[in-house]
C-alpha cells in the first residue's frame, strides 16, 4: 500500500512539474523573435512536455479505474481540461510568434528596399556606376536572403499548425471518450434505480405471502382445537 501511495503521488509530481514547464516554453515562445529554425527547437520543446502530460493523465486513468475511486476520476477529468488548456495556450503562442516574425521579416524587407532607392539616387548624384553595381548587388542578395527565410517560415508555419490540428484532434477525440464514460454512468445510475425499486416490492409481496401463509395455519390449527 507504501508502493502505491507512493507511486500515485510521483504521477502527480510529475503532472506538476510538466505543467510547470509547458506553461514557460509557452511564455518563452510567446517572447521570442528569432529565427524560425530556433522557434522550432522550442515547439520539439513544448510537443514532448505535452506528451509527457498526456502520459502521466493516462497513467492517473488507469489508477482510478483499477482502484474504482470516484474521487481520481474526477482528478482525471480536471487535469484533462486543464491539458485543454495548456494546448490551447501553445497553439496560440505559436500562432502569434510567427506572426510576428514574419512582420519583421517584412519590415526589414521593406528597410532594405528603401535604403537601395535612397544609394541609387545618392549615387546616380555622384556618378559613381562602380558603386551603385555593387550596392545593387548587396541589396539583391539580402533581398533574396529574405525571400528564402520567408518561404522557410511559411513552411516551417504549416508543418507547426498541421501538428496543431492533430494536437486539437486529440483532445476532441478524448472530450468524445469522456461524454460517452458519463452516458454509461447514468444508464447505469438508472438500471441500479430500477432494480432497486423491483427488489423492495419483492420484499413487500414475500411479506404479504408470508403473512397469508401464517394465517392459514393459525385458521387451519384452530379448525383442530376447537
Amino acid at each position: 500500500m507504501e508502493i502505491e501511495k507512493y507511486t500515485l503521488q510521483s504521477i502527480r509530481q510529475q503532472l506538476i512539474d510538466n505543467y510547470l514547464q509547458a506553461k514557460a516554453i509557452i511564455q518563452d515562445i510567446l517572447s521570442y523573435r528569432g529565427s524560425i529554425k530556433e522557434l522550432e527547437a522550442l515547439n520539439e520543446a513544448g510537443r514532448a512536455k505535452l506528451s509527457a502530460l498526456r502520459k502521466n493523465i493516462d497513467r492517473l486513468n488507469d489508477w482510478a479505474r483499477d482502484t474504482g475511486d470516484p474521487a481520481l476520476s474526477k482528478e482525471v477529468d480536471i487535469q484533462r481540461e486543464q491539458f485543454s488548456k495548456v494546448l490551447q495556450a501553445f497553439r496560440k503562442a505559436n500562432v502569434t510568434s510567427m506572426l510576428e516574425i514574419e512582420k519583421a521579416n517584412r519590415e526589414e524587407l521593406m528597410a532594405i528596399t528603401g535604403e537601395s532607392d535612397l544609394r541609387q539616387r545618392h549615387t546616380s548624384t555622384i556618378h559613381n556606376r562602380g558603386s551603385l553595381v555593387t550596392q545593387e548587388n548587396n541589396v539583391t542578395e539580402k533581398m533574396l536572403a529574405i525571400s528564402r527565410h520567408l518561404s522557410e517560415t511559411t513552411q516551417k508555419s504549416a508543418i507547426t499548425l498541421e501538428t496543431l490540428v492533430a494536437s486539437s484532434q486529440d483532445v476532441q477525440a478524448t472530450r468524445e471518450e469522456l461524454q460517452n464514460t458519463a452516458g454509461t454512468i447514468s444508464q447505469s445510475g438508472k438500471l441500479l434505480k430500477k432494480y432497486g425499486r423491483r427488489e423492495c416490492t419483492d420484499k413487500i409481496l414475500l411479506f404479504f405471502a408470508f403473512a397469508f401463509f401464517l394465517a392459514c395455519v393459525f385458521y387451519i390449527v384452530q379448525k383442530r382445537l376447537f
